[in-house]
């Protein structure tokens, strides 16, 4: 189809549908001529601006089937596609039900004796099965309806005045009116018909030329014919009476048969337009896999046409049933708040495509972001105006539906903004970062040496804890140069990221081609990050090799002239962290070591892994008389800490401190114990050997040594 019979006819009979015939008169009756005015313009502005934004995005790509929905789908992803695809494809649907309720109810205000309800449910059959016989007939039928609307309207301007009355600036009193905004929601349904000939955007020749052409176009001529109308009805009719009486139309035309005509026709062709477009996304978003898997067979199609006849059965299906039970008046606002988010999702989608200015967004038609903002802040304070309630209740809809969606991890096949606004945002932080910082708002970045990923996995875990989801760290295996070619990387790093997720664990990860582990893992120091975003701390490993003690040692002493905290894990019996109830801190003070080992215990004890464990911060003192100076000022500096723990002094009294270290910590968890600096011990390797011997009997150990260039101690204050 072309932008006449595809998009400008189906969308200005829906502008020009139920709401124009049976409810504009209502309008201006209550709210008077200028209301009325400002109504419509500010309702069309909205639509205006959604167009625009359409526009920009429809002609940046080939649009198929799924109008609105494929739109925002295939710019922000399949979960928020999603999320705002299934309220669009309902609002379609009840749309079917709000223009054949229309007619029911035109219908019998000429014939009161028939049943509404009933000729709702006839008619929805009607409808049904032309929309599952022919698309094209269906089209070419409308051609007809324009004709009898142009009539109707025709005839009603070469109409006379109902009785003596004067221009209705205002309305009928406040006391007997409705508000300006429950007007509003009631009214702005009619001029949604833009969402008709995007819905048939599969079924266009060229959707990229005919979209914004034909929509632009129907709501040019939508607007100037809600313009003219309300001039007409105030001019020629009292307020009360245009409130009384919903078919006020007919009785002031020059014949009132074409106004009926026109009535029917248009609100049967609104009907049919919905009935064609709401499959079309009930089928999209089921080949799309949004829905769940037993609603695949809505992807059939069937004849020449490809008519999805599955889709448009439990369409008109859900019509039957809103036709029963639903109201005019009901429907109206509950489509309003459909559309109107549907629009803001759509404004959102094309101000940030153009403010990203991203290489792939290349729109034909160009509109400035600001545009696309102003119309999604539009439909936003709308929503709001009218019921406050109903928007809050709108967006925890579409949230839950976006949950929903985000728990399936559906994988679209189309790329969305997502990476293009984390990317500048992620620009923007950067770029701002300070070098250092203020100690105040240090947190670890920790770089981990893994090395297997599942063979080391207590690593991984503790780093985890310490992040608790609130700081990166990093994965990372050095991998052999001789058996691992560097197009096997990425590989790696992706078998490794889905170990990771699969075990719910949030983490990059980096993989790197050296000659041996310890070569690569200074490589990976000196150059891993980005900018002022670069690891702060290293967790690795014990070395168990003596052969490899050497190298393993001018690594440690290179991460520490690197200003890289070291965090060692040795746990020569591999018994993990046990129960992880129990933290035993061996503390010298508040230097360096000692301030981070209690920062380290803070970060685990906040975490869901450590939270019932109890940190039991431990200092050696040679005998009675120093503990009780000790004490006094130790019970300032907890104090000051903030951290809940408390300390316990325990007196020498000769004996050695790693016989009281393993006689204190034999049954505990985890022990935290401070690292010699390297530079300072001479033979570092000697100290490290020694420091294993001694304790080699204890649970897990972490080894502790901050070389980073902060005042631990601060962050504590």
């Amino acid at each position: 189809m072309g932008t006449f019979g595809g998009v400008f006819t189906p969308s200005l009979l829906t502008i020009l549908g139920v709401i124009m015939y049976l409810r504009f008169g209502w309008v201006v009756g209550n709210v008077g001529l200028i209301g009325t005015l400002l109504i419509v313009t500010l309702s069309t502005s909205i639509t205006f601006l959604t167009s625009l934004s359409i526009a920009a995005v429809a002609t940046n790509a080939p649009v198929k089937g799924g109008g609105a929905y494929f739109l925002i789908s295939r710019s922000l992803g399949a979960e928020i596609g999603g999320a705002v695809g299934i309220p669009l494809y309902l609002a379609q649907a009840f749309s079917v039900s709000l223009y054949i309720i229309g007619f029911s109810e035109s219908l019998t205000a000429i014939f009161p004796a028939l049943d509404a309800r009933w000729i709702g449910l006839v008619t929805t059959g009607a409808l049904g099965a032309l929309a599952l016989f022919s698309t094209q007939a269906t089209i070419k039928a409308q051609y007809v309806i324009l004709g009898l609307i142009a009539l109707s309207l025709v005839s009603l301007l070469l109409g006379s005045p109902l009785e003596d009355s004067h221009i209705e600036l205002w309305g009928v009193p406040a006391s007997q009116s409705v508000g300006f905004w429950q007007v509003f929601a009631i009214f702005f349904p009619a001029v949604t018909g833009i969402m008709t000939g995007v819905n048939m955007s599969g079924d266009l020749k060229d959707p990229a030329r005919s979209i914004p052409r034909g929509t632009f176009l129907a709501v040019g001529v939508g607007y100037v014919i809600y313009m003219v109308l309300p001039i007409v009805l105030a001019a020629r009719v009292d307020a009360s009476t245009l409130v009384a009486e919903p078919l006020i139309m007919e009785r002031i035309a020059l014949w009132g048969g074409a106004i009926l005509l026109g009535v029917w026709g248009a609100t049967l062709s609104s009907a049919t337009g919905s009935l064609l477009g709401a499959p079309r996304v009930l089928q999209a978003l089921a080949n799309d896999k949004i829905l769940p898997g037993w609603s695949r067979f809505f992807t059939r199609v069937s004849g020449k046409e490809k008519i999805p006849r599955a889709a448009t059965v439990f369409t008109i299906g859900l019509t039957l049933v809103t036709v029963y039970f639903g109201n005019l008046n009901l429907i109206a606002p509950i489509l309003t708040m459909f559309f109107l988010t549907t629009y803001a999702v759509l404004n959102v989608t094309a101000g940030i495509e153009t403010f990203l200015k991203s290489p792939s967004f290349r729109p034909k038609f160009k509109v400035h972001w600001f545009f696309s903002v102003l119309g999604a802040l539009g439909c936003a304070a709308v929503m709001f105006l009218i019921n406050a309630l109903a928007t809050v209740a709108a967006f925890l809809v579409i949230g839950m539906i976006f949950i929903w969606l985000k728990r399936r991890k559906i994988k679209g096949t189309w790329g969305g903004l997502g990476r293009g606004m984390l990317s500048s945002i992620i620009r923007y932080a950067l770029l701002r970062l300070e070098k250092e910082g203020d100690a105040k708002s240090w947190r670890p970045n920790i770089l981990v040496l893994s090395g297997s990923p599942a063979k080391r996995w207590r690593l991984i875990e503790l780093a985890n804890d310490i992040t608790n989801g609130n700081a990166l760290f990093t994965v990372s295996t050095i991998v052999s140069e001789s058996n691992v070619p560097q197009e096997k990387v990425k590989d790696y790093e992706g078998q490794i990221a889905d170990f990771l997720s699969n075990k719910n664990v949030q983490a990059l990860v980096r993989v790197l081609r050296a000659p041996d582990p310890f070569t690569g893992s200074t490589q990976l120091v000196n150059a891993y990050g980005l900018g002022q975003l670069v690891p702060n701390t290293v967790l690795l490993g014990d070395t168990r090799d003596a052969a490899h003690l050497n190298a393993y040692s001018e690594m440690i002493r290179h991460f520490y002239k690197s200003r890289k905290n070291v965090i060692i894990v040795k746990d020569d019996n591999n018994k993990g962290f046990k129960k992880k109830r129990v933290i035993d801190v061996w503390w010298g003070g508040m230097k360096r070591n000692g301030s981070l080992m209690i920062i380290l215990a803070y970060l685990l004890k906040n975490s869901r892994e450590w939270q019932q464990a109890t940190v039991n911060v431990k200092m050696v003192v040679p005998n009675t008389e120093a503990s009780a100076g000790a004490r006094k000022n130790l019970d300032a500096i907890f104090s000051g800490m903030r951290t809940g723990f408390s300390y316990q002094l325990l007196v020498a009294e000769g004996r050695d401190f790693w016989e009281i270290l393993r006689e204190e910590s034999a049954e505990s968890d985890l022990v935290l114990i401070g690292l010699a600096v390297p530079e300072l011990e001479g033979d570092f390797e000697v100290y490290y050997t020694a420091l294993k011997e001694k304790t080699k009997a204890l649970p897990t150990i972490v080894f502790v040594l901050a070389a980073q260039e902060v005042e631990f101690d601060k962050v504590l204050h």
